[in-house]
Parts: C-alpha cells; sequence; structure tokens
C-alpha cells in the first residue's frame, strides 16, 4: 500500500508543533534529534529535531523536522493539510479543530459550507494552514 503523508519544516519549533500535534491527535511520538544523527556541526542544533513522527488513530501519520541554519527556509502559505471525514467522524474532527484552533486564526470557522458539509480553516499557532472538511453523509 502506498501513502501519502504531510511533512513540516520548521526552523526550530518541530518539537513544539510535534508536541501540541500529540496533545491534539494523541496517538504515539517519536523525535530524532540531529545530535542522534549526527547531522549538524553547528552545536546550537543538536537537540534540533532531525526527524519527528506522529502515528495517530485512523491511519493518521504526521511528519515534522527543522530545517538546518545551513539550508534555506522560506516558511508560507502556499500547502495546507486537510483533515476530512465522515458524518461518523464529525466528534473526532470537531475535537480535532477544537485543538488545534488553540492560539490559532481562524480564517473560516467551523460551520456548515454553501455545499452541504461543515467546514472551516485556520492557520495554527505554528503557521500551519488546516482545512477540516465533515461531509453529511
Amino acid at each position: 500500500m502506498t501513502t501519502l503523508n504531510p511533512y513540516l519544516g520548521f526552523r526550530d519549533q518541530a518539537r513544539d508543533a510535534l508536541t501540541f500535534y500529540h496533545s491534539v491527535f494523541g496517538g504515539d511520538l517519536t523525535i530524532s534529534t540531529f545530535a542522534e544523527f549526527h547531522a549538524s556541526e553547528d552545536p546550537s542544533e543538536a537537540d534540533n529535531v532531525m526527524h519527528g513522527q506522529l502515528e495517530g488513530p485512523g491511519g493518521l501519520v504526521l511528519m515534522a523536522s527543522d530545517t538546518p541554519k545551513s539550508m534555506a527556509y522560506t516558511p508560507g502559505s502556499a500547502h495546507s493539510v486537510s483533515l476530512s471525514g465522515g458524518a461518523a467522524d464529525q466528534a473526532e474532527l470537531t475535537r480535532f479543530w477544537e485543538g488545534l484552533s488553540d492560539g490559532a486564526t481562524i480564517t473560516m470557522p467551523l460551520a456548515v459550507a454553501p455545499w452541504g458539509d461543515t467546514f472551516g480553516m485556520l492557520v495554527d499557532k505554528f503557521g500551519v494552514s488546516w482545512l477540516v472538511n465533515i461531509t453529511t453523509s
């Protein structure tokens, strides 16, 4: 089976972001540092995240890392992470929305959209854009 999973990049906030997402989604979180992989010669980056992975319920897998200072890092809003499901998932998706909303900028409140689904958009406190869509069927 082939999977497609979001991989979020940060400069030095990956640990905080992954810990926050773990509090929202639950599951198992693993974090490996640059020091563990001898991946940076800059001692100030030793504890930064080389690779972090959150394996949540229902097959959710979210990965993230810190970008070393030696590499270009250009954060932006060209990408979003989408969470979607049906009516049976409404409670879980609403809980995820509420968790992600902590410290977020809500760009579209979670409400019934013109196409009939419940939909919302936000930018979380780490600058990651999220979309939540709950279908009516």
